[in-house]
Parts: structure tokens; C-alpha cells; sequence
């Protein structure tokens, strides 16, 4: 019984990264191939990536929501498991997150003075783009119950 129960665990917290993984990728292609050619035709061309990055932010926050959803007993935990996901690799073709393209450009910061506007425009990009994660994850939590004037005088009954 102990294996079982440490089966159902992992299975909680996998299960939210999973579905995190498919909304993440449906919600981007949905975006890039629906959403983003609309609202450039909107705004006009110089907005593109102001557009890009909000509509990218949107889809983090919604997937965001989605993986605090499938643990609501801990959903921001869940959330900072799954943005250790994105870290992994560069989604350039999913979304501008790279972080091991930002650490080496920490590093050549350090090393040349040039590269310190890039690295605070991509960090502060990655930070939005994080923290619209978070975001929605924050907001996926479960409701506490209001307090009602009724139901206290039920308990009396």
C-alpha cells in the first residue's frame, strides 16, 4: 500500500505539468496562428511584438491556471515545477523564454559592458512572462467559503 500511495502522489504532480505541457503548446499555436496575424492586421505593424509578448503572456497565465487547477492543494508549487520545465531548453519556437541563452548572455555581460542592455530587455521579458505564470496559477486557488449571517444561524437549529 505505501508504493501505492507514493504512485498517486507522483501522479498528482505529473499530471498538472502534462496538461500544463498540451495547453502551453495549443494555446501558442492557437495564438501565433489565429490570434497574432489578427491583431497585427489591428494595430499595425509596430506593435507586432508588443502584441506577440502580451498574447504569449496571456497563454502563460491561462496555462498557468490550468496546472493550479490540477493540484489545488498546492497550485503555486505546482506552478514553480512547471516553469522548471521551461527553463530547460530554448522554446524559441514556442515562446521567447530561453534560459540557457540568458545565462550565457549573463555571462558575457559580465565579460563585456555591451551585452547589459540585451540582458535586462530579455530578464525583464523572462520576468513578465514568469510572473504571468505565477499569476495565473495564484488565481487558480481554490475559494475560501464567504462568511454568511444564515449559516450561522443553522448551526444554532
Amino acid at each position: 500500500m505505501p508504493g501505492n500511495q507514493w504512485e498517486h502522489r507522483l501522479w498528482a504532480w505529473t499530471r498538472p505539468i502534462l496538461a500544463g505541457w498540451a495547453a502551453l503548446v495549443t494555446l501558442t499555436y492557437a495564438i501565433d496562428r489565429l490570434l497574432l496575424p489578427w491583431t497585427v492586421r489591428l494595430l499595425s505593424g509596430g506593435w507586432a511584438a508588443t502584441a506577440e509578448l502580451t498574447l504569449d503572456a496571456l497563454a502563460l497565465a491561462a496555462t498557468g491556471w490550468i496546472v493550479g487547477r490540477l493540484n489545488p492543494s498546492a497550485p503555486v508549487s505546482e506552478a514553480l515545477v512547471f516553469a522548471a520545465t521551461l527553463c530547460l531548453r530554448d522554446l524559441d519556437p514556442l515562446l521567447p523564454i530561453n534560459i540557457p541563452w540568458l545565462f550565457r548572455l549573463a555571462a558575457d555581460a559580465f565579460h563585456d559592458s555591451r551585452y547589459m542592455g540585451s540582458l535586462v530587455e530579455i530578464a525583464g521579458q523572462d520576468i513578465f512572462l514568469f510572473g504571468s505564470l505565477m499569476v495565473g496559477a495564484w488565481l487558480s486557488r481554490p475559494l475560501s467559503r464567504p462568511v454568511s449571517l444564515f449559516d450561522a444561524g443553522s448551526e444554532q437549529n
